[in-house]
């Protein structure tokens, strides 16, 4: 993508809502309020459990391909696979730069621009790298442009998001990008389907398949498709890398045919419901990519987190989830100016192969994931120990109500090397988070907590977000040592919760809590 990422009870209640201080815009990474910590320091971690195996497009180390020399391609990104109508492995790249490519990023336009690309691979050996056989070519030794431009809106490029073939058919989920932003943002027009009767060599975009990016199409400008039975399942998420992902359904014969799609709402699918639709995954989530894991018994799903600056791994029993908070699969640290990650169609076993782009220099690499080092994590909480989102994230997971942050590596933690805090000597303070759960499930969350010796009034619950009404919560006082809590949440009709946790500071004391390793799963 021609596109920078940056990485890199009621009375009680509303005297508490009355009491509540600004949301922060970014939480305080000072140490919490216990008197004699040491400076923080950043936490030591471990490597990424995706390895890098070999390019698959672009330049740089383990150039197998040499996309170069065999058809133009000096740097580009994405990915965007699937098995294709012919029974090969098509990759739909982004932005793609041909002669005079700057060498570092995407540009200049002037350097051969073309908007998309698409390649054919027959490999099935990828313990070595994914090689191409082909690509769709306007000239010999130069890849084509396969999504053309909208002479009618203004546009910056075409991309590719998501893809699927059924029977002789292969589609093609674009977004047509207006303009683009800083650190993960851009506008879309519209996304849309193109579809291909000839294995991919030329494309028609289907004019009347299309989402605009208003009410509820604006759900649906970035896609993952999958297939499940006679049913297409296309996860949806804004333009962007900060929206909620949502869910719709079509059957594979009807996929051009914008009536037979029914989304996912409160009350179940629904046709016509696109306006009506609710999130399957909280926010954030960038660059989707879904498949059902035989090994796992269990969809997976990788997308890039930007707060997180990782790509993350979440997993459901259902399409419609509840889907867990994601793991880290892939660290910015690692790989600088990471971003995509799209699943190989074969990944449906104990090893995950995926295409992940760098925006420096610009390129695809094959990475793997062997799931025996990423064990299962059934936690729908995002970062619940609080050790995977950088010191310099500008919008960490947790949001913050009064003071409070992140301790990092200084020895208040319960286990790992971070901890939440917050701490004041008045009002109300919190650290929170939105969690998407199903309708009509129990639930339980545990969370550990450690407090100061004059706390009267700390609580540990979940609320209706955005209102903050509490729907059940625990009470504690005093806790000089990491205590467990746990409370469990009664099936209703509620589609989010926002869990909490924090308390008063009274009568000019400093109060302070410590949090770590909060869970919310389903009993």
């Amino acid at each position: 993508m021609h596109h920078q990422t940056a990485i890199g009870g009621s009375a009680r209640m509303a005297l508490r809502m009355a009491l509540l201080h600004a949301v922060a815009a970014m939480l305080a990474y000072a140490g919490s309020a216990q008197a004699a910590a040491p400076a923080a320091r950043p936490a030591l971690s471990a490597p990424s459990p995706a390895q890098p195996i070999a390019l698959i497009a672009g330049q740089g180390v383990g150039d197998l391909n040499q996309t170069r020399s065999r058809f133009g391609v000096d740097a580009t990104d994405l990915g965007v696979m699937w098995r294709d109508s012919r029974g090969r492995v098509a990759m739909a790249f982004g932005d793609t730069y041909g002669q005079g490519w700057g060498g570092n990023g995407a540009g200049p336009e002037t350097a051969d621009w073309r908007y998309n690309t698409l390649a054919h691979s027959t490999d099935d050996n990828l313990a070595d790298g994914l090689s191409i056989d082909s690509m769709v070519i306007d000239r010999p030794g130069h890849a084509a442009q396969i999504l053309p431009g909208d002479p009618a809106v203004q546009e910056v490029t075409v991309i590719p998001t998501a893809a699927i073939s059924v029977g002789s058919r292969d589609f093609i989920h674009y977004m047509s990008v207006r303009s683009w932003g800083t650190n993960g943002t851009w506008i879309t027009n519209y996304s849309g389907l193109a579809y291909s009767d000839d294995g991919g060599q030329r494309w028609i975009k289907a004019p009347a398949v299309r989402w605009a990016n208003r009410d509820g199409g604006s759900h649906f400008q970035m896609a993952a498709a999958t297939e499940q039975g006679d049913f297409v399942y296309l996860f949806g998420t804004a333009n962007g890398r900060f929206g909620d992902a949502y869910v719709a359904r079509v059957p594979g014969s009807r996929l051009l045919d914008l009536s037979a799609y029914e989304y996912w709402t409160a009350t179940g699918w629904q046709a016509d419901g696109l306006d009506r639709a609710i999130p399957v995954m909280a926010e954030p989530v960038g660059e989707l990519s879904i498949l059902y894991n035989t090994a796992l018994r269990r969809w997976v799903a990788l997308h890039l987190d930007e707060r997180r600056a990782a790509i993350v791994m979440r997993t459901a029993i259902e399409p419609t989830g509840p889907w867990t908070g994601g793991q880290l699969v892939a660290k910015s640290a690692d790989h600088p100016g990471l971003y995509g990650a799209f699943l190989h169609p074969d990944s449906t076993g104990a090893e995950l192969y995926f295409a992940m782009s760098q925006w420096a220099p610009y390129h695809v690499r094959l990475m793997r994931l062997r799931l025996a080092d990423l064990p299962l994590d059934t936690n729908l909480v995002q970062d619940g120990g609080f050790e995977d989102h950088p010191a310099s994230a500008k919008t960490p997971t947790w949001t913050l109500n009064g003071r409070g942050g992140t301790d990092y590596g200084i020895g208040n933690a319960h286990s790992g090397a971070n901890n939440g805090w917050v701490g004041s000597t008045s009002g109300w303070n919190d650290l929170h988070q939105r969690v998407v759960v199903q309708p009509g499930r129990r639930y339980r969350l545990t969370g550990w907590m450690r407090s100061s010796a004059g706390n009267t009034g700390g609580y540990f619950g979940v609320r209706r977000p955005p209102s903050q009404a509490v729907i059940v919560e625990q009470k504690f006082g005093p806790l000089p040592t990491y205590t467990r809590l746990s409370v469990d949440i009664p099936p209703g009709n509620l589609t989010e919760l926002e869990v909490f946790a924090g308390g008063w500071a009274v009568n000019g004391q400093d109060f302070w809590l410590q949090i770590d390793d909060i869970r919310l799963e389903e009993v």
